[in-house]
Order: structure tokens, then sequence, then C-alpha cells
């Protein structure tokens, strides 16, 4: 397991704690009230740490290493039932965009996410969860056969943004991402969006736009980064805390200004530190705006999701 800089104090406690039970396993001497007091202590400094956490502690949480990323969340909602569809019929086979046909129980799903590398081999297959346009043309492909099969559509967002190189300007970057918007605003069927982990720019609202958008807890989603924010108000990367506070990216602030619909509790220190609770809880929460959702009609349904969108951003004196 690795530690952030502020989960040091856990970390310290964990080895002790290992320390403790180890000597009690390899000689005669009794440890157990020791053990015990670590283990309570441990607790108590987990409790502490992960109570009242800054804005920049949760974007830190929500890049760590061992968070689990779209695949594990797709693999252990759908397990066996999940199908990967492939490539845009157009130039290739964005690997930094997944997607696929699953089911949850008895009801079909077409999934869709940005997807990370778990080392520096695969962060480069991914790039880095960067998706170029092919990547939000297949990302539409599928959401229009997701249509017209009457499938319902999650999408999961996690990247840093979309790749900001010089072909995927040239092949259209700022056109497929907008013609995403454009397309999920009308789609005819249930869209439910959950941030997962980073919610970057234009990159994850290629893919964002939801009839419902969940929020787990440790995650952030904002127009920009704290710290390109940083680096174009203050010129330096140094104020990088500042301006995730400034940014309002939280789960908490999102939904206190009515950007997203519900956030996602997380097992005490992140998603990463008991995986199958946090995959039980995005499951639960999916069915939960589905069973809402799919009560509605298609012409109800782009009139309420449009209508949430047009009244973001509009408040009176």
């Amino acid at each position: 397991m690795e530690y952030l800089d502020f989960e040091l104090p856990i970390k310290e406690l964990e080895d002790q704690l290992d320390k403790c039970k180890k000597i009690g396993e390899e000689s005669d001497v009794d440890v157990t009230e020791t053990c015990e007091n670590l283990q309570i202590k441990l607790d108590k400094t987990r409790k502490q740490i992960y109570k009242d956490l800054t804005a920049w502690q949760r974007v830190q949480l929500s890049r760590h290493p061992n968070r689990p990323y779209t695949m594990d969340y797709i693999n252990a909602i759908a397990g066996e039932t999940f199908m990967e569809l492939h490539g845009d019929r157009t130039v290739k086979d964005d690997k930094a965009m997944v997607g696929g046909l699953g089911k949850i129980g008895d009801q079909s799903f077409m999934f869709i996410g940005q997807q990370k590398g778990y080392n520096t081999k695969t962060r480069q297959f991914r790039n880095f969860g960067m998706p170029n346009p092919e990547g939000y043309r297949k990302a539409l492909r599928l959401m229009k056969m997701a249509e017209k099969f009457g499938i319902p559509v999650i999408t999961l967002l996690d990247t840093p943004g979309a790749y900001p190189g010089l072909e995927a300007e040239e092949r259209g970057q700022g056109e497929a991402i907008a013609r995403n918007i454009l397309e999920m605003t009308r789609l005819k069927v249930p869209i439910i969006t959950v941030v997962i982990g980073e919610g970057a720019s234009g990159g994850a609202l290629g893919i964002g736009v939801g009839d419902r958008v969940l929020m787990m807890e440790n995650t952030w989603y904002s127009v920009i980064s704290p710290e390109s924010c940083s680096s174009i108000l203050w010129r330096s990367w140094e104020y990088k805390e500042q301006a995730a506070e400034a940014l309002k990216l939280t789960a908490k602030d999102m939904k206190k200004l009515k950007l997203v619909d519900q956030i996602i509790v997380e097992p005490l220190g992140g998603a990463h530190f008991n995986r199958s609770e946090a995959f039980n809880s995005v499951e639960k929460s999916i069915l939960k705006a589905y069973s809402q959702l799919k009560k509605l009609d298609a012409k109800t349904l782009v009139e309420k999701r449009m209508a949430k969108y047009a009244d973001m951003g509009v408040y009176k004196d």
C-alpha cells in the first residue's frame, strides 16, 4: 500500500502494530494489550485524518495509485457479462476510452469510461487516461448504438483531461468533445454519470452529460486542475492547495452548487482501502438512479435533461 504525505501518521502506527504482532508470534511475550492499544490509536488517527480533508487532499486521494479505475468497476459490477466494443470506425481504437455492453442483474447497460494504467507500460498504452478525438467518437458511436436498442448508458469519469497533443488538435479534439455534449443532451435513453476519480475539464465533460450525475466522495470535477490554475494565476505550481480550495471542485462543493445530484460515500480512507465496499456503493447508486429514470418516456427524459443543464449557473439577485 502506498501512502500520501498526510497519511504518514497512519503508516507509522500500522508499522508499529505489525511489529507488535510479529513479536507476539515469534516469542512468548504477551503483547495482546499493547496491540489492542495500538489498534485503538490507529482507528482514532484514521478517523481524525479523514474526517476533515482539504480540497487538495481529496485531489490527491482521487489520484492514488491504488485507487480502482474504470475497468475495475465494470468488471466488479457487470462481471463476465461485459463485452468490450472497439473503434470509432474512422481512425482507430483509442485505448484511453473503453466501452461495451454489460448487465447488472437482468438489465443491460452500455458502459463507457476513461481508463488509466497501473504501471509505466500500461500508462503509456492507455495514454494516461487522456483520450484522443477518436476516443470521444468511439464513445458517441456506442451511445448511439445504445439509443438504437433502448439500452441505458453509464459513463465513468476519470481523466486528467483530453489529450492536448498536436495530432489530437489536427483530428478535431474540440469538435469531438462539443459534438458529444450536444448529442448527449438529446440522447433518448437514460444516462447515468459517475465521477470515480479525476473529472478534469472538457476531457471529462465529453462523456459527462447525464440525467443523474453522481460523484464519489474523494473525487473532483472542475474546468481546470489545481496545478494548472495555480500556474496561470500565480505563475507557479506552489499555490495548488489555494487553487483547489478556490475552484470549489470537491463533491461537497459540487453538490452544494447543484452541479451533481448525489455524493457516493467511500470507505474510510478512500475507495482503495475497501474496493468491494466501493463497488457495492456505486452499483447501488446506479440502480437507484436507473429505477427513477426508467419510468420516464424518451421525450420527458430529454426535456428534463436539457432543463437541468439550462438552469445551471442561473441565479437571481
